[in-house]
């Protein structure tokens, strides 16, 4: 079977298809008998809406920020870019960046994919970082990856902007454990987490001072489609043996943790023709622990 058949799992709509069908779980609900801050007493956590997001909180990340604030933590959109100076970012603990775009590629998921944040910008998210802030970079399949690209490089990662996929012979979301080999559990804020699921992102090179927590092994792929979701028997292929989904890293006296997949951390929904299918924190078949591991994430971001 030919390689591009294995990164659809889920996903067999073209882009057009999967935007319009797409949605977040509503109905998402949970709660937690030992929350990490009293009600409203947490850090601020603040979420970029300035540059195309297709996750903000208001949208695909709402479950993301209902599950924090049940947490205690405070969330606070952030609606204006950084050209200008860090008042956007007043009082926040940690800033989260998901699914950014440059203007040139709203509705329009095809190469190039110029980057969301003009070097301007780069330089006073590195600033802040490094004077203490907490930056969370998450960056999904082609075109996201593009455009995050040159922020995960200020930091010493690089993106590969592309469809990856895990070497498996079922049409399936991507299993890190440890029995596979791809998760590093000394890199977890939460030792006791053996599973994380992840539902087609993207993958990248980290620098040596970072913690891989997802990690990529030999047989495990990306494809680079020229239009997002539209592969054929000549898109390029590329091996990402030692590659990452996801690791973290202490930067000057701030952290960073940088994901390729948004879905993991949400709760959507996608209408297929066999019904509706759960992605990401409200599939506890598929990802029973990617709620622990969230909430573990943040407070270590938090901290």
């Amino acid at each position: 079977m030919n390689k591009y058949i294995y990164i659809l799992i889920i996903f067999v709509l073209s882009s057009s298809g999967i935007m319009a069908q797409q949605r977040p779980d509503t109905t998402f609900v949970t709660e937690f008998e030992k929350p990490i801050f009293a009600k409203g007493q947490g850090p601020a956590i603040c979420i970029d809406a300035a540059h195309n997001n297709f996750h903000t909180s208001e949208t695909g990340f709402a479950p993301f920020s209902k599950v924090l604030r049940l947490d205690g933590f405070v969330i606070r959109s952030v609606t204006e870019t950084l050209q200008m100076n860090l008042e956007p970012l007043k009082d926040c603990q940690v800033f989260v960046v998901a699914n950014p775009l440059h203007e040139s590629n709203i509705n329009n998921w095809r190469l190039p994919n110029p980057s969301a944040f003009t070097q301007n910008e780069i330089d006073r998210i590195n600033d802040w970082v490094n004077s203490g802030g907490s930056l969370f970079l998450i960056a999904d399949h082609m075109p996201f990856a593009g455009a995050a690209e040159k922020l995960g490089r200020s930091f010493g990662f690089e993106f590969n902007n592309s469809f990856a996929s895990l070497e498996k012979e079922q049409n399936e979301p991507d299993q890190f454990n440890q029995s596979n080999g791809r998760l590093v559990a000394e890199s977890l804020p939460d030792k006791s987490i053996s599973s994380i699921t992840t539902f087609t992102g993207s993958a990248f090179e980290y620098p040596s001072e970072a913690n891989p927590i997802l990690l990529f092994k030999e047989g495990d792929f990306s494809l680079e489609p020229e239009i997002a979701w539209q592969f054929n028997d000549s898109t390029k292929s590329t091996s990402l043996e030692g590659y990452s989904q996801g690791a973290i890293m202490d930067y000057g006296g701030g952290k960073l943790a940088v994901f390729g997949e948004a879905a993991m951390f949400t709760a959507q929904v996608i209408d297929t023709p066999q019904g509706e299918f759960k992605v990401g924190l409200n599939n506890k078949e598929m990802a029973p622990q990617n709620l622990e591991f969230l909430r573990s994430l943040m407070k270590w971001l938090s901290e």
